[in-house]
């Protein structure tokens, strides 16, 4: 049977709605999966409508009542949402707390094994947490609802792949995050996710946190005192691991095969050369041609995967928003999904 995918709809205010209508209605994702959204079936309707799919959505109540038909997308229907009241494009509690709700059910569906992997459409924190969640994103929410605590972000667009040492906190903070018992836990986590992507010896490059690698300790020691010696030990552990690398040249080394995967020190190290590489913009119309890529979460008892973008306040309503990194996330949550019933 095809792995049951549960997409949590996102923040109702954003594009999270249009870019999942968009993506069910292609019938590719049927072939792989089968997919159930979880959320307010008159936003997932009027999202239809903004896009122009021809689909027709139904409500239902339970997993179990989906019957998975191409063209009849069946939503879990959560009716938190005023629509008279609900404005596009807007920061509103209400969204915060729809979004929120939809990942919560999400997530225990699959720990209760009622679906087989999940995937989250976009969320504003800010929204988030005015409805009273305070949490910095979804990857803090899983690791909360799971009770998971080592865990890590990895982005992934093709052959592309980066794991991040930390990710929501001030880069002061990050600094502080950079030790040698976490570089290590990243090393591990980021071997295990290509294990399970059918790499069976990863080719993994540590980025350094200062320019040049802290070059011999000229810029910094962090290099010296805490990365190099977490490399040593996942070597020691049969590991085929390179580092610390400067980061200014390790992405261009994976980009030319050299390394399957590059452990990166901070968000915004990791997050740059991906979506340089997987957001295009057309200059003559000024939207996006792609907005490719995904966002997984690893260290989970459950799979999850993301798109790699955000809420696009500005493109919702307008059925413009691109919905290729959604496509990408359900396909990559199945395949996950798959490759662990395979394992198991």
């Amino acid at each position: 049977m095809k792995p049951i995918v549960g997409i949590a709809m996102g923040d109702p205010c954003g594009i999270g709605p249009e870019i999942t209508a968009k993506a069910l209605a292609d019938a590719h994702v049927y072939e792989l999966c089968r997919p159930i959204v979880i959320g307010s079936a008159k936003v997932f309707r009027r999202a239809v409508d903004i896009v122009g799919a021809a689909l027709d959505p139904r409500a239902v109540e339970k997993v179990s009542q989906a019957r998975f038909l191409y063209g009849q997308p069946e939503v879990l229907n959560q009716d938190l949402v005023d629509l008279r009241t609900l404005a596009l494009g807007e920061v509103q509690a209400q969204g915060g707390r729809a979004a929120y709700m939809a990942v919560e059910q999400v997530i225990r569906l699959a720990m209760a094994r009622e679906i087989d992997a999940t995937v989250t459409a976009p969320l504003n924190k800010e929204a988030l947490n005015l409805a009273g969640f305070h949490y910095s994103g979804h990857t803090e929410i899983y690791a909360a609802l799971t009770g998971t605590k080592d865990y890590a972000m990895m982005l992934m667009d093709g052959p592309m792949r980066v794991v991040h040492v930390s990710t929501h906190v001030p880069l002061r903070v990050a600094c502080d995050l950079c030790t040698r018992a976490r570089v290590l836990q990243v090393i591990r986590l980021a071997h295990g996710a290509c294990r399970r992507l059918g790499l069976a010896q990863p080719r993994i490059a540590v980025a350094g946190l200062n320019p040049h690698a802290g070059e011999n300790g000229l810029f910094g020691r962090e290099e010296i005192e805490e990365i190099a010696p977490a490399v040593a030990q996942a070597r020691r552990e049969g590991m085929h691991v390179d580092g610390p690398l400067p980061a200014d040249t390790v992405f261009s080394k994976m980009n030319g095969g050299m390394y399957d995967i590059v452990v990166v020190q901070y968000h915004d190290q990791g997050h740059i050369p991906l979506k340089l590489l997987g957001f295009r913009m057309n200059p003559e119309t000024g939207k996006w041609d792609s907005v490719a890529g995904v966002n997984l979460t690893l260290g989970l008892p459950i799979i999850r995967v993301s798109v790699d973008h955000g809420t696009a306040f500005d493109q919702a309503g307008k059925g413009c928003a691109n919905e290729i990194s959604m496509r990408n996330a359900i396909e990559c949550a199945a395949r996950l999904a798959m490759t662990r019933e395979k394992q198991e």
